[in-house]
């Protein structure tokens, strides 16, 4: 049995509970992909995990969003506990994803570019981390809003190269940010519409533009020139998808884990910005993870 010790709300949960995911639970059913939890007692087969231990959701569909648990052995994933709390209740979707897109579409060495969209989400700020700590410059693109400044300040403290609103990235300054780093080879896109497009006419030639999330519900538009002159590929991801395909290489999942793991004992990879809340007030901290412009992540305390 697992006591659940914190629980972040995703974009993914509140899908889910809406219907509009692809992955659904059958009813009823506990919210919640993601959290970390204690061990506080195991069965006699159980050999990879002893009472004390911290857990994660193996994958998705756990139901992290409650006080205790009961859950099968093979769908928990032991973390060491010397990790911050709200590190590990956030590890296991949006840092993954961020160091799969960086790792599995492009071969990116230390000086090469990359350029994102929604770059102040759970992912982003991930990216910009993980990016910072192998030596890549990231290209940041985010809504243009009233607390501009302090979100700017934000990103650049977590090692962010530049930052730019929507509405910069189709003005000719652009190309003075070129100046000084390549071109990016990578683009990852988790919004699709006008954002998406602007964002592609900056990749090299031959680039990769990811689409691994879809927050203002348009599709990608893509004009037919990038595709005849400038052979760009357009690819998608999907974090539960991969974790589908590598159940039985647990190396991977290994590598992946311990390179996230030694990031954060460094101090080079950090929990997003959180704002904690009792699970009595869950209603409050659904309400709030929809709003626009949320910088900050909701994390159920259980």
């Amino acid at each position: 049995s697992v006591k659940m010790l914190a629980a972040p709300i995703n974009p993914a949960d509140i899908n889910m509970i809406q219907g509009t995911y692809p992955l659904l639970s059958s009813l009823p059913a506990v919210g919640g992909n993601e959290g970390v939890g204690e061990v506080l007692e195991v069965g006699r087969c159980v050999t990879a995990l002893k009472p004390g231990d911290w857990v994660i959701p193996a994958d998705t569909g756990l139901g992290t969003w409650r006080t205790r648990g009961v859950f099968p052995e093979e769908m928990l994933l032991k973390v060491p506990s010397d990790i911050p709390v709200l590190c590990a209740a956030t590890l296991s979707v949006n840092p993954c994803t961020a160091f799969r897109l960086l790792a599995d579409f492009e071969s990116l060495a230390p000086g090469d570019s990359i350029i994102q969209n929604a770059a102040n989400s759970g992912v982003g700020q991930a990216v910009i981390q993980i990016a910072r700590a192998s030596g890549i410059k990231t290209v940041n693109v985010v809504r243009d809003r009233p607390d501009l400044p302090k979100l700017v300040e934000r990103l650049m403290a977590l090692g962010a190269d530049h930052i730019i609103t929507e509405e910069m990235l189709r003005k000719p300054e652009m190309k003075d940010i070129f100046k000084s780093i390549p071109r990016p080879r990578l683009a990852l896109n988790c919004v699709g519409g006008k954002s998406t497009t602007e964002m592609l006419r900056h990749l090299q030639p031959k680039g990769t533009m990811v689409t691994y999330g879809g927050m203002a519900k348009q599709p990608v538009m893509v004009p037919v020139s990038a595709f005849i002159f400038r052979d760009v590929r357009l690819r998608g991801f999907w974090m539960t998808q991969w974790r589908k395909d590598h159940a039985q290489d647990q190396e991977s999942v290994a590598a992946m884990m311990d390179a996230l793991y030694q990031l954060i004992r460094r101090g080079q990879l950090t929990a997003p910005a959180c704002t904690e809340v009792p699970l009595q007030d869950y209603r409050a901290a659904l309400e709030a993870s929809m709003k626009p412009f949320v910088s900050s992540k909701q994390i159920l305390l259980l």
